[in-house]
């Protein structure tokens, strides 16, 4: 976060890297790879921006290609980006280019906190509920159903390539003065365990309250019965929202109450800690 006086700007940045590194390979995955890549990189960046309670204004976009990538890829990059940064009423602002054996995007994100306080991960208090805001599982239901090579529910197929985080859902938590909040991009218990780390809290989670819903029943069917609760609990990448609010704030509408902060720490899933229940690991 930088102070600017009466306004505070809030700065996130992602970075991607693609394995392609000739015009052949470039033209085969082109279009899925431009239309995921530049509605996952951005999503990353403007979910993290609204993940502190922030409204994103704008992104900076680095790209380093080979010299022989299609320039019709490069342009199909950037109208996505417009499209995605246009759900927002962000904008391009700027970037830099730059020369590489592979295609590796780096995007920042700008935001406006609009006087209020930045919403950490380290405000959640004993007594807090726990509500999340937007889907869960979808995407982590999508890669399954890739890997299987399986082309229905399509919608959670869309869900993997093309995530649609609800970015309004960060401001609105602010607004409701939410002591903690964080994107679920990692899985819920995985970002869950932030929020208890860094606020030095537990979290208890009731499984019953949890969105599961029947399109992901219907994969989990399709696939033969996987529990799609473990979707909801371990799957990343839909950039859903979770925070914490005081027990009196009027959480409704967008959000869900899915759980309570105590005293202790780690999280925990119906009464058991969520042991062996894990999300993406950056390292």
């Amino acid at each position: 976060m930088i102070d600017e006086g009466a306004r505070n700007v809030l700065i996130g940045s992602e970075l991607d890297r693609f394995n392609i590194w000739n015009v052949d390979q470039a033209f085969a995955v082109a279009q899925p790879l431009c239309e995921g890549a530049v509605v996952i990189g951005p999503a990353q960046n403007l979910a993290d921006i609204a993940a502190m309670g922030a409204v994103p204004t704008a992104l900076l976009v680095g790209l380093a290609a080979p010299a022989d990538l299609p320039v019709a890829w490069a342009e199909d990059m950037a109208a996505g980006l417009a499209e995605e940064c246009s759900r927002v009423g962000a904008t391009v602002a700027g970037g830099d280019l730059s020369g590489a054996p592979l295609i590796m995007l780096a995007v920042t994100a700008l935001g406006d906190l609009e006087g209020r306080a930045p919403v950490t991960r380290a405000g959640a208090r004993p007594g807090d509920v726990v509500a999340v805001a937007g889907v869960l599982g979808h995407s982590a239901a999508g890669l399954a159903l890739l890997q299987a090579g399986r082309s229905e529910p399509a919608n959670l197929l869309a869900a993997h390539r093309w995530p649609h985080p609800d970015y309004p859902a960060g401001p609105d938590a602010a607004r409701l003065r939410a002591t903690s909040m964080i994107d679920v991009s990692d899985g819920l218990v995985q970002d869950l365990g932030h929020l208890a780390g860094q606020s030095g809290v537990r979290i208890d989670v009731t499984s019953a309250r949890l969105p599961v819903s029947n399109v992901l029943r219907a994969a989990a069917d399709a696939l033969g019965g996987p529990d799609p609760l473990d979707w909801v609990l371990t799957g990343g990448e839909d950039h859903g929202l979770v925070a914490t609010f005081p027990p009196e704030a009027p959480v409704s509408g967008r959000w869900s109450v899915v759980g309570q902060v105590g005293e202790g720490q780690g999280v925990w899933v119906d009464s058991r800690r969520a042991e062996g229940l894990s999300g993406w690991n950056h390292f």
